[in-house]
Formats: C-alpha cells, sequence, structure tokens
C-alpha cells in the first residue's frame, strides 16, 4: 500500500479479515517486539512461529516432553527467547534462533499465563499465574519459586505460616484464578485479587507496597500495562473493562514507593497502603457494553496505547469491540460463527490477530481508501472535466516558483548521515541493535539421486517433506504406481511434484553416439 496517497482521517484501527493462517489448532498468539515475528501455541504441545511480513511459517518448536495444549507464549524483550506455558503444569524457555530448549520445569498447578522479565535481554526470571494457587516468580535457572501475596496481610516476610494454596491468610473464601503482570521495567508486579483489589508488589523483596481497589470490588480477570507503561487495564466480573493511570515514574519506582511510604507514615499498615495506592492510579475510563452486558475476552491496547480492544467471551459468535481512549465505541468487529479464544494487537501496524475455537488465526486489517490527490498539494479531484487556462511559465523547465524555493535552501550545511532517527514507537530502540526480527529461512534439502523418479509431498500451507511418500516408496519396490494408490495423498490436502533424476554423463554419451549414428545412416541413403 502505498503510504502517501492514503486518507489521514482515516482511523488507525482494523476493520475486515484480510487473511488467515491455520497449522493445527492454534491456541493463544504473541507478536514479538517489532511485530515482525508471531508465535502461536497449539493443542498439541508445539510452537510455531510465522514471519508476519511473508505469512510463512519460520520455524516450529517441538519439546517432545509435552503432548499438553499450550496455554500462553511470551517472547523476552529483544526476541532471542520464548517462554511457553502448558497444560501438563510445565514452563519451557526456547533458544529462538537455534530452536533449542534452554530449560524446563514443572510446576504444581497449571499455568493459566507465563509472562518473562521485561527487563532483561536474556530473562530467566518469569511471572507464572496458576490455574488454583497465587501467582508466583520462577526462576527458570534455579527452578526455584517464590509465592506472590494476594491480600495485604501476607506481606511476604517471612513472619508466621506460609500463605494457604486456596485461601488468603484471613480466612476468606478460596480465589480464583489470579491475574497479574510485570510494570514496564519489571520492578513491581501488579496483581489484581478476587476482592477487587490491586495489589502493587516488590517481587524482589515480596511485599505489598500498595494497594488499590477498583469500584464495586469484583473480581478481576486480566490485568495488562500499555506498551509505554502510563496505562494499566483491568477486566473484571462485573462485565466492565476499566483504564487506569499510572501516577509512578517509569524509572526509580521504587525510590517513589519509598517517598510515598515516608509521607503517610503517621497512618495504620493497611490505610497507608491503600493510601499510597491511590498516589499510585488513578481511574481514566471505563468500557462496557451497556446493553448486551456481554463478559470480555483477552482486552489490550494497541501498539501505540490510543485503542482498547476487547473480545467477546460469548460462545458461538466471534465479535471484537474496539474503543478510542475517550472512552467511545468506534467499531464492532464481526467475524465467524466461532467462539473467540486470544486476541493480540500488532506493535506498530493497525492489525488485530484473533483466535478462534476451531484453532485458525484472522487477521484483521484495515479496510484502506486511497486518497489520489495526496500526489501534489494542489490537485483537485473532479466530478466532470472543466476548461483550464495554463500559467505563463507553467511548462518552463525552471519555473519562478521554483527559482525562489532554490534561493532558500543552504547548500553550504552539513547533512549527518550516519545518526540513526529514533523510532518513536520504541522508547529504547537506541539501545536494541541485538535484537532478532527475522529468522532465516530453513530450505528443503534436495531427495537424493536415485535410479527410480522420486517424490516429494508438498502441502498446501507451504509444507515439504523431506521423506519420500510411503506410496512411492511402496511403486519403486514394484514398479508402477497406479491412479487409485495415488488418490490418498490427493485426498488428503497435499500437491504431490514429481521430480526428475538428472541424467548421468554416461547416458548423455551414449545418446549422443545413437543420434550420430542414426544421421550418418539417413545420409547413407
Amino acid at each position: 500500500m502505498n503510504t502517501p496517497i492514503i486518507d489521514p482521517l482515516q482511523g488507525d484501527f482494523p476493520e475486515v479479515i484480510e487473511e488467515y493462517l491455520e497449522y493445527g489448532v492454534m491456541k493463544c498468539i504473541a507478536f514479538n517486539r517489532r511485530g515482525t515475528l508471531v508465535a502461536a501455541g497449539c493443542s498439541d504441545g508445539s510452537c510455531v512461529i510465522w514471519d508476519f511480513e511473508t505469512r510463512g511459517i519460520s520455524k516450529e518448536l517441538r519439546d517432545k516432553d509435552c503432548i499438553a495444549a499450550i496455554t500462553s507464549v511470551c517472547w523476552s524483550k529483544y526476541g532471542h527467547r520464548i517462554l511457553v506455558s502448558a497444560a501438563d503444569k510445565s514452563l519451557t524457555l526456547w533458544d529462538v534462533a537455534k530452536g533449542e530448549k534452554i530449560a524446563r520445569l514443572t510446576l504444581q498447578q497449571t499455568p493459566l499465563q507465563a509472562r518473562l522479565h521485561p527487563g532483561s535481554a536474556t530473562p530467566s526470571i518469569c511471572l507464572a499465574c496458576p490455574l488454583s494457587s497465587a501467582p508466583m516468580i520462577v526462576d527458570l535457572n534455579t527452578a526455584s519459586t517464590t509465592v506472590l501475596p494476594v491480600s495485604p496481610t501476607d506481606n511476604g516476610n517471612g513472619a508466621g505460616p506460609p500463605p494457604s494454596r486456596n485461601k488468603f491468610s484471613d480466612g476468606s473464601a478460596p480465589f480464583t484464578p489470579t491475574a497479574a503482570c510485570f510494570n514496564k521495567c519489571g520492578d513491581l508486579v501488579y496483581v489484581g485479587n478476587s476482592k477487587g483489589e490491586i495489589l502493587i508488589i516488590d517481587h524482589n523483596s515480596v511485599k505489598v507496597r500498595a494497594i488499590f481497589s477498583i469500584p464495586g470490588n469484583a473480581v478481576i480477570k486480566n490485568i495488562v500495562f500499555s506498551r509505554n507503561g502510563q496505562y494499566l487495564l483491568t477486566n473484571s466480573n462485573d462485565r466492565i473493562i476499566r483504564i487506569y493511570e499510572n501516577l509512578l515514574p517509569l524509572k526509580n519506582v521504587l525510590n517513589a514507593l519509598d517517598n510515598l511510604n515516608q509521607e503517610e507514615d503517621e497512618k495504620d499498615e493497611i490505610e497507608k497502603l491503600k493510601a499510597i495506592g491511590s498516589k499510585s492510579l488513578a481511574l481514566f475510563r471505563e468500557f462496557q457494553d451497556s446493553i448486551t452486558k456481554v463478559h470480555w475476552k483477552a482486552p489490550c491496547f494497541s501498539g501505540d496505547g490510543e485503542w482498547v480492544v476487547g473480545g467477546s467471551a460469548s460462545k458461538g459468535e466471534h465479535k471484537i469491540y474496539i474503543w478510542d481512549k475517550a472512552g467511545h465505541l468506534v467499531k464492532i468487529l464481526e467475524g465467524p460463527k466461532e467462539a473467540l479464544m486470544d486476541l493480540a494487537w500488532h506493535p506498530v501496524r493497525p492489525i488485530v490477530l484473533s483466535v478462534s475455537l476451531t484453532g485458525l488465526v484472522y487477521i484483521w486489517a484495515k479496510d484502506y481508501t486511497e486518497n489520489w490527490s495526496a500526489f501534489a498539494p494542489d490537485f483537485k479531484e473532479l466530478e466532470e472535466n472543466e476548461e483550464y487556462v495554463e500559467r505563463e511559465d507553467e511548462f518552463d523547465l525552471m519555473p519562478e516558483t521554483e527559482k525562489v524555493k532554490d534561493s532558500l535552501i543552504n547548500e553550504d550545511e552539513e547533512v549527518d548521515i550516519t545518526d540513526v532517527e529514533k523510532d518513536s514507537a520504541f522508547s529504547d530502540s537506541d539501545s536494541s541493535h541485538g535484537e532478532l526480527r527475522f529468522l532465516p529461512a530453513d530450505p528443503l534439502p534436495d531427495a537424493p539421486e536415485q535410479e527410480d523418479d522420486r517424490h516429494v509431498i508438498v502441502s498446501r500451507q507451504g509444507y515439504g517433506s523431506q521423506s519420500e511418500s510411503p506410496l512411492s516408496e511402496e511403486a519403486g519396490q514394484n514398479g508402477h504406481l497406479n491412479n487409485h494408490e495415488s488418490s490418498p495423498a490427493e485426498d488428503t490436502g497435499v500437491v504431490t511434484v514429481k521430480r526428475k533424476r538428472k541424467p548421468s554423463e554416461k547416458v548423455l554419451n551414449t545418446q549422443a553416439s545413437k543420434a550420430l549414428k542414426s544421421s550418418t545412416v539417413m545420409e547413407n541413403n
């Protein structure tokens, strides 16, 4: 798409399904930091990486020890590692470029979500949210876990008995799966519990630093930060998506909390934590469907934080709601009659990926309207032909207007050709020279030469099997291959490509001598 002819007044949000990705039954998706690669977790325990520019598969990460469905995938900051959580209670850390497993450990509960530490280029620390226990910090190198508090009374300082697995330490009812996420730099963990509280926790000291109560005290199901770290999103059981403004600084946040703690030192512990929480977060917007009152699935921000997207959790419908940051509903995307499982917004482009119940990934993109008047500032589109009177110097080699423009140019000014302009979409793009943005393609090796013809099975999704077909193997032994034997390969959605063997030099010499003899015989006759 030619960028200069795009109407700038159009909204930067997706509108239609552009195409879809198909590979097994995919359950969850995640973009890398630049949006050039997409990782998708499948129901068979594999993780497939797509090149989003070419829509081709770059690599498949498959652990022979894991055959359970993938519950979440997470990229490291610069894309060198991927963390995969599965329904068999496992966490697996992969080296993306080599396709090798770095570490694997098994938890006591199934991790519904796992996130790598965002402040490290090669992280080994992750945040896991198990099915029916408190969130925990997991060290993948040492396989050690640190359970985070889910209640203000669980200060994590080691005093007293450890908290129960399914109950708060104050004896309240069992809690539902708890949502948690790192802040932008990974200094703090924001935990949302079933009491409608957001706990700001220092995960190094395992101490609650602040508490913020959401309106209605509804159970918090999802919690996620915007890309720039300035806004926090929560999805609650009261069917409302809330946006909070982060009042804490992005850097030196622990020092800022220490200063707030000194200011509120006269109050008791709980009141002090709530007072600090009121100075850490501020309610910004609320989003809901006041007509249908639907529950929301996988809400998130756009890459620039200007849009909020949420999928309908209703069965049998694939609806995606898009709001602007002012709180207005700008678009409802309606897909096929399939439940929505996961959502992801492209980091820099108006593109949304949605995972359906059947395992397909739909790519929602913008339906661009070309503005041809952008080719020239004085271009005007006409409904019908009009008489035009040309200017005196319109077709001169050097019009008078161009002479005036040239006189304003300082030809002695030095042009900087060494410094790279910083990308505004990435706050630290100047320090990301070692970032993994693309994966090299793995070419299909040629089949070994044999006397019989070889058959390579190439799927319509762009795959080719490196071993020959069992049908061609059997045909080579029997000396024939009939149409009935080749039909199963055609019915299974593959195309059989016949690869001819290159004649040897001896065969070529024999054919040349035969042709010479036949020509000599014809001349004698």
